[in-house]
């Protein structure tokens, strides 16, 4: 069978690349599912000036593809226009009307996903042109460490040692060579080894270690400081203050990582730059949210994530399954997105599962893999006629990338079809090394000397931003760094009303509930042992709910903190200042709502002295309690393990508080935890300030006996020490826990739950 091509064809000589739209006929008449099957891959073309090089109606008379489908040659043949003789002259007006609702529909899905119609290139690199290249790449990856070490104690394993059976290849002779302006999409299903490949470019091979080969980034060994200056990673899950605006996030982040040559109209220019380069300006004054909080639309918000890395305008992006659950029309827009930042001289790798055929065209190159080892390296738009020549055609209208990454999978169902599975892998990946193995760069191409596809001259990308990060830029240092985390923090907090509303009615309820239970005695004294329960209530009650509150916070930006002080955007210490300085508003706000009411309503002291001591008291004792919470949560990798940590510590304080049981009865082990039981000196301290010089009425019978109650606190071992040693102790509590909180932040990495 012959098809024959009609219509419209642009080229440009720069790329090597066609926009096809039009209308197929075969020998026997005219065809509607031709475009489905053989239409190219669209894209832009983006001449010297960066501007589209588009030639309507035109093409070169004469040039031929040949696109292998569903086992059969397709060949074009030479184009020919609408009013020249042939086919199509003859045809009746209702085979025209349906070619002409044809490239309309065409059109219409073109403006559809397209996020905006300009298709300018905003912010391009304009820094030396990139190359990635991996030779000879063998990687294995131990399997015991990809398990979390609290999983491997509850198997009753010892973690943190590695056994050779657990040791497997995740990457077998590996080899490719990527350039600027070209986007490569890894493909394969899963296990083939995508997220060992981007741990080994990236330099965060957690858990693994090279054997053989390596990567070489512009012709040089890649090096942790050489990987951090060119190559930009976007993990698959976003994490992203979900309270900020699309522009307060990229603005903030902007004042983190460019450098301090660059004055505030430079840095807000470049956001501008970016907001305007990933078609974010209809949403830059929207919050970016999350699954709790409404904001942007996923799409959107995985484009703020590009940004984030986009900002200090690297030369290489790498991208982890970015089009994860995402819709399809969403997933089309963001690869288009791209495809284009590919164009502005970058170099974009990206790793998918199976992505669909409208993606699939996008792609410059395609590496399909599986068990680690390459099935395909070369063109997007070769690879049917590849598979095609090597005797595995692609079905009729079948996606290609569904298709082949199908055929290579291992089917671990049964031993017999692994075997079997994984020995047709290995047979299609020596075949491929043999294909390949005369080319330098390992691509496979249909004609030798063919010009690589995807790559653009120099001149393609226009020069337009000259303030591209230098190697003597000096970043931001430790102060614009606090400063700069302590607004974000702020401005995040803040603008979570609800959260804030609840916090506020919860301290506000308590204190009621514990004023209101007290209320009532006018100027009839209560008796000790009550008010001795009501001061230790005041002190123990409200802790609980702030141990779970600043855990599950911690936690949730948990992932966010492990991201940037891996991508280096500041330092454990900034953040550290930050953190604990950027809660006090709303701690010392959360101290006055609680502790106001509970004081006038159980008629304590109405002195001025008494009513500050008690306050700061207060204040220290819940300040000890959000110190300890901070340590637990960075101290360990799950919110479950941490509130475990936090209640077993609040529980042990509160029961050696000396309410409970006497200080004096308490046996050795008990008596140390006491020590350092912030609750035991909040207790104390509290009893000596409304106890202290006061006298109290014992009746017997009807005798009335005035007891003084420093006496009384003599005997429950709760005057061993002046007031203001217990403020001192405190402070030191709490100190120790603001240490233990830094060292945790400096030496252990905060990875989440998702990252392991």
């Amino acid at each position: 069978m012959r098809i024959t091509w009609t219509g419209t064809e642009h080229t440009a000589c720069v790329c090597r690349r066609v926009c096809q739209r039009g209308f197929w006929e075969t020998d026997s008449g005219p065809s509607e599912r031709g475009p489905e099957v053989g239409q190219l891959r669209e894209t832009e073309n983006i001449g010297t000036d960066g501007q589209q090089l588009m030639s309507k109606g035109t093409a070169t008379k004469g040039h031929r593809h040949s696109w292998p489908h569903g086992g059969a040659q397709t060949q074009l043949a030479p184009w020919r226009g609408t009013d020249t003789a042939g086919p199509m002259a003859g045809q009746a007006p209702e085979k025209r009307g349906l070619r002409d609702s044809q490239d309309a529909s065409q059109g219409l899905q073109d403006s559809l996903f397209s996020s905006e119609s300009d298709n300018s290139l905003y912010f391009t690199y304009s820094g030396q042109s990139n190359t990635l290249e991996v030779r000879d790449l063998s990687y294995q990856v131990d399997m015991a460490s990809q398990v979390p070490w609290y999983e491997q104690l509850a198997q009753f394993k010892i973690p943190w040692i590695s056994h050779e059976d657990s040791c497997e290849l995740g990457i077998q002779n590996l080899n490719f060579k990527v350039r600027s302006g070209q986007m490569l999409a890894i493909i394969g299903s899963s296990g083939c080894g995508r997220a060992s490949l981007l741990d080994v470019i990236t330099g965060r091979g957690h858990g693994g270690k090279i054997k053989s080969g390596q990567v070489w980034i512009n012709g040089q060994p890649s090096t942790p400081q050489l990987v951090r200056k060119s190559v930009a990673h976007v993990r698959q899950h976003d994490q992203l203050l979900p309270n900020l605006t699309v522009r307060e996030t990229l603005a903030f982040v902007a004042q983190l990582r460019l450098p301090t040559t660059f004055s505030q109209a430079q840095r807000d220019k470049r956001v501008e730059d970016v907001i305007a380069e990933l078609r974010l300006r209809q949403c830059a004054d929207t919050r970016v949210g999350n699954k709790y909080v409404r904001g942007v639309s996923g799409g959107e918000r995985r484009r703020v994530s590009i940004g984030v890395q986009l900002l200090w305008n690297p030369g290489i992006l790498i991208l982890d399954e970015p089009t994860s659950g995402l819709d399809s029309f969403t997933a089309h827009n963001l690869v288009k997105t791209l495809s284009r930042l590919a164009k502005g001289n970058r170099l974009v790798l990206i790793s998918l599962h199976q992505p669909r055929s409208d993606i699939f065209r996008l792609f410059d190159l395609v590496l399909l893999m599986t068990s680690g080892t390459t099935i395909y390296l070369g063109a997007a738009q070769h690879m049917v006629q590849y598979f095609t020549e090597v005797g595995h055609p692609c079905p009729r209208y079948s996606n290609p990338a569904d298709f082949y990454v199908d055929l290579t999978s291992i089917d671990r169902r049964s031993r017999e079809q692994e075997v079997a599975t994984r020995e047709k892998a290995w047979s299609l990946a020596a075949l491929f090394r043999e294909k390949v193995r005369d080319f330098d760069d390992f691509l496979w191409r249909v004609e030798e000397g063919e010009p690589e596809v995807g790559t653009c001259a120099e001149s393609a990308a226009p020069v337009r931003d000259t303030d591209h990060l230098r190697d003597s830029a000096k970043p931001p240092g430790s102060v614009q760094q606090f400063t700069t985390l302590i607004r974000r923090q702020i401005s995040n907090d803040f603008r979570d009303l609800p959260t804030l509303l609840i916090h506020a009615a919860e301290a506000c309820l308590m204190s009621l509930i514990i004023g209101f239970l007290y209320y009532g005695h006018g100027s009839d004294r209560l008796s000790f042992t009550d008010r001795a329960a009501l001061l230790f209530m005041i002190g123990a009650l409200i802790p609980f709910n702030v141990i779970l509150d600043v855990i599950a916070k911690c936690h949730s930006e948990r992932a966010m903190l492990y991201y940037e002080l891996e991508d280096g955007l500041y330092t454990a210490g900034p953040y550290f200042f930050a953190k604990i300085l950027g809660e006090l508003p709303e701690h010392c706000a959360y101290v006055v709502i609680y502790g106001m009411p509970t004081y006038w309503l159980a008629n304590l002291r109405p002195s001025p002295e008494p009513f500050l001591l008690h306050f700061l008291l207060l204040w220290l004792v819940v300040f000890c309690c959000r110190t300890m919470a901070l340590a637990a949560a960075a101290l360990l990798p799950t919110f479950h393990m941490s509130s475990f940590l936090g209640n077993a510590l609040y529980n042990s304080f509160y029961l050696t508080g000396g309410f409970m049981i006497s200080l004096d009865n308490l046996w050795t082990v008990p008596t140390w935890i006491s020590k350092v039981s912030f609750l035991r000196w909040c207790f104390e301290g509290l009893m000596k300030i409304q106890f202290k010089g006061q006298t109290y009425p014992l009746v017997v019978g009807n005798l009335t006996i005035p007891i003084p109650a420093d006496i009384i606190l003599s005997t429950m071992a709760l005057d061993s020490y002046p007031l203001y040693t217990i403020y001192l102790i405190l402070i030191g509590i709490s100190s120790g826990f603001v240490v233990l909180y830094y060292v945790t932040l400096r030496f252990i990495k905060q990875k989440s739950s998702q990252d392991w």
